[in-house]
């Protein structure tokens, strides 16, 4: 891919050499081999990430969910067009069954779409997922996931209330190791998935309190502990009830590395503390490798002693989101690994600004958005904008914007809470959570088991640039032996052509990057000049990924009550206006009587106007020749034919040569219309002199046009069965709806349907201007309400950006 080449020019050199420089102690052959062994796994495996923007957080059955897609490279998220295909399906959390698939058209790794949530989907928790083709290379939680909750209007489910805890201990680096003090970690996560505070104390064997420990954060916390030779350890939580809950503590081991880092105290430096008790030695050799998104920042050696090692890395350079860092040993083994989380406010700044800061309801709105970089400079983006009733609609706190996606929630394992926290400079603690947040929350991009490998395994799935056509031929129930020629007609409302293939030796075939909308008919066929019939087809279909059942949370939104209910009265209310519309529009179509001479459309596969000659072929012509050559034999004047089936010659009186011959509007070989199924031939058309000059040179002999049933676009063919044929349907491009906004004019009356829209408007594919601004107009609803407006950008470079504004409706 272009962009992996750009990477290593722009960040993986320079910051090597910066950190080569800065420390005499760094082992360059070391530090190649870590470059080479990531830079070959990055070639072979290079990472996309994808974002999507819903219009809002929670739903009704019968509302329609809509969202943008942003597809990036991995390291520098810039928008990537190497995948072009975005698959968006819909999981019920409850089941695992995916209840909607859509596929979407990426173009400069943006696109857009919808799912109508139809009635038949039942409330509960849901998770909508995004990920390419490419992506399933890996992990699934490398997934965008976004849990959302559908409400059924006429019946609300109270959410699930639990006492039960679960409760995690972290040693940093990974490892505690007796004698040694470290840092422990916390989280504790109730029953719904979420952040608990708790407050709890450790013992050892002899039940003496050796610790105690408080969350600081959605449950997360840390503590000193410096465990002995020897001991167990047991954690207790304080009961609302006043009686310890017990849990697990980690297992002490008696040798072994940690390693401490403190990112906090110094804005441009971060201080790396190692320690390791190993039998023998009273030394070791060690590395600390930092990268960020798989682009190596610095590699650093140094000597434990019996003092520890003190390292202090500058992070100015260093690029903002989540660099990892990894000890290795003498032996040059990963044994401590911690994450750091570096924030210099690179995102982009969004300032949203409404006309008014009060409208009148139905009156037209009109609202700016500028775009500028961190130096104040104006920026070219993407944008997407969603503006949604306040009243009905209870914005999530801290809920994940593109900002929070892509620089964090992306790059760690499971559900990040209130992920948009960590990124509000008003919040004076935040980098103090964040730095626990890294210590809780695991690494997913790769293991360095994988990096380090000798070799590697090639990805199972490619990247896509349009729809995949595979599948299998074989021969009654056997597998071929040998290659077989295949012919294939495909056709939609805007395409249709003929295209030939070849499967391999097993009988394997496929086709590549086929790009069309909805669906595509297609006619498939082997184009083997003998035992045509026993040929059966099998089209290999699209397996959506496994979905892994967790305890995700089942209800994952915070609602108010009151704006649950007017939420849900509105929609009940909206779909029951539109359910009469359509009665009302059924009943008056019922009425309607519609006169008028039918137009004969002009077949699109004829480039000719008429023929010379036409054959009508019938059942009995069908069925009585061996081949179409056959059927055409003595019905025309001045066509003469040589010979019989597969054998045959053809000539048109006054010609030495045989005419071109053409398939549903396609020149194809004499070979190709023998072969052909009589009883799937619709009409002959013969063209002489004249007639053929259309198509040129090739006619000069004369023109022999085959037209099959299922070339016709008119026929349905859906349940025809043909021995040797197969003749189906495949799903492509979902072609994504415009939102409709209603236009209330002043000069035109007023309708009588009343209009409260939960999302009043929604701007999915908006960019700025060279002055890095952008402009939308709609009109309000008749409530009197707050409107919330949120936009996310990213820019060419791949800087993300987010804001949000609001005003009233009185």
């Amino acid at each position: 891919m272009p962009w992996i080449k750009e990477i290593f020019r722009k960040c993986l050199i320079p910051i090597i050499l910066l950190f080569i420089t800065a420390f005499n102690w760094v082992d360059e052959d070391f530090t190649q081999h870590i470059a080479a062994k990531l830079a070959n796994y990055r070639r072979l495996f290079p990472q996309e990430k994808a974002y999507l923007h819903l219009d809002k957080p929670y739903y009704v059955t019968g509302d329609t969910l809509w969202f943008k897609s942003y597809l990036v490279e991995g390291a520098l998220h810039m928008p990537d067009s190497a995948s072009q295909m975005l698959y968006v399906d819909l999981i019920e959390q409850r089941t695992g069954r995916n209840v909607a698939l859509r596929r979407v058209q990426l173009l400069g790794g943006i696109g857009n779409g919808e799912i109508v949530l139809a009635d038949s989907i039942q409330q509960g928790a849901y998770t909508i997922r995004a990920y390419t083709n490419w992506m399933r290379n890996f992990s699934d939680e490398q997934f965008f996931q976004k849990d959302i909750y559908l409400f059924d209007p006429e019946s609300v489910a109270p959410p699930v209330s639990s006492n039960k805890l679960d409760l995690k201990f972290f040693p940093e680096g990974g490892q505690m190791v007796a004698g040694i003090n470290t840092r422990i970690a916390f989280k504790a996560v109730n029953e719904s998935g979420l952040g608990q505070d708790v407050r709890g104390f450790v013992l050892n064997k002899a039940n003496d309190t050796v610790a105690s420990f408080k969350s600081a954060h959605l449950g997360m916390g840390r503590f000193q502990f410096e465990p002995q030779s020897g001991e167990l350890y047991t954690a207790y939580l304080h009961g609302k009830n006043g009686k310890a809950l017990r849990y697990d503590f980690p297992k002490m081991m008696e040798s072994g590395f940690t390693m401490i880092v403190d990112n906090l105290s110094n804005a441009q430096k971060m201080r790396v503390l190692a320690y390791c008790k190993i039998p023998g030695k009273q030394e070791s050799l060690v590395h600390i490798v930092g990268h960020s998104k798989g682009i190596v920042a610095f590699v650093a050696k140094g000597k434990i002693t019996s003092k520890g090692l003190m390292m202090s890395l500058p992070t100015t350079e260093l690029p903002d989101g989540i660099t990892h860092l990894t000890l290795f040993n003498d032996e040059n083994k990963p044994v401590c690994e911690r994450l750091v989380f570096v924030n210099h406010n690179r995102s982009l700044q969004v300032k949203i600004t409404p006309s008014k800061t009060a409208y009148k309801p139905r009156e037209k709105a009109s609202v700016e958005i500028a775009v500028l970089d961190s130096a104040g400079k104006p920026v070219e983006t993407n944008l997407s904008v969603s503006v949604t009733d306040a009243g009905q609609i209870l914005q999530q706190a801290y809920d994940e914007n593109i900002t929070s996606s892509l620089l964090l929630s992306s790059d760690l394992k499971g559900f990040i809470e209130q992920p948009a926290y960590y990124f509000d400079p008003e919040k004076s603690e935040r980098k103090i959570h964040t730095d626990l947040l890294m210590m809780t929350q695991g690494w997913s991009r790769f293991r360095w088991e994988d990096v380090l490998a000798d070799s590697l395994p090639g990805p199972q799935h490619f990247v896509e640039q349009g729809v995949t056509l595979e599948g299998e031929v074989r021969k009654g129930k056997k597998k071929l032996t040998d290659k077989i020629a295949l012919s294939m007609y495909v056709s939609n409302d805007s395409l249709g052509t003929f295209m030939t293939a070849e499967t391999n030796e097993a009988g394997r075939f496929a086709v590549y990057n086929l790009v069309f909308t909805d669906s595509l008919k297609i006619r498939l066929q082997g184009m083997n000049k003998k035992g045509n019939a026993n040929l059966s087809f099998i089209l290999d279909p699209f397996l959506t990924p496994k979905v892994t059942l967790v305890k995700a949370p089942f209800y994952p939104i915070t609602v108010d009550a009151q704006q649950l209910q007017a939420y849900l009265k509105r929609a009940e209310q909206d779909q029951e206006i539109a359910r009469k519309i359509r009665e009302s529009r059924e009943r008056l179509l019922q009425e309607v009587t519609i006169k008028g001479k039918k137009e004969v459309q002009r077949d699109s596969r004829k480039l000719y106007g008429s023929a010379d000659a036409s054959i009508k072929v019938t059942s009995q012509m069908a069925s009585a020749g061996r081949s179409i050559l056959d059927i055409l034999a003595g019905r025309v004047a001045g066509v003469q034919v040589v010979g019989s089936g597969m054998n045959a010659s053809v000539y048109i009186r006054g010609n030495r040569g045989e005419p071109l011959f053409v398939l549903d509007g396609m020149p194809v070989d004499k070979d190709m219309i023998a072969s052909l199924n009589t009883f799937d031939v619709e009409s002959i058309d013969v063209l002489k002199g004249a007639s053929a000059a259309i198509f040129g040179s090739r006619g000069g002999n004369g023109v022999i046009s085959i037209l099959t049933k299922r070339g016709n676009e008119n026929y349905d063919y859906s349940q025809d069965v043909v021995p040797g044929v197969l003749v189906t349907k495949i799903a492509g491009f979902n072609a994504p709806k415009e939102f409709y906004a209603p236009t209330y004019e002043v000069t035109r009356p007023q309708g009588t349907n009343p209009d409260y829209r939960a999302t009043v408007f929604w701007a999915p594919m908006l960019r700025t201007d060279k002055q890095g601004k952008a402009k939308l107009e709609y009109y309000n609803s008749d409530a009197t309400t707050t409107i919330d407006i949120r936009a996310d950008v990213l820019s060419l470079s791949g800087t993300p950006g987010f804001g949000k504004a609001g005003y009233a409706v009185q």
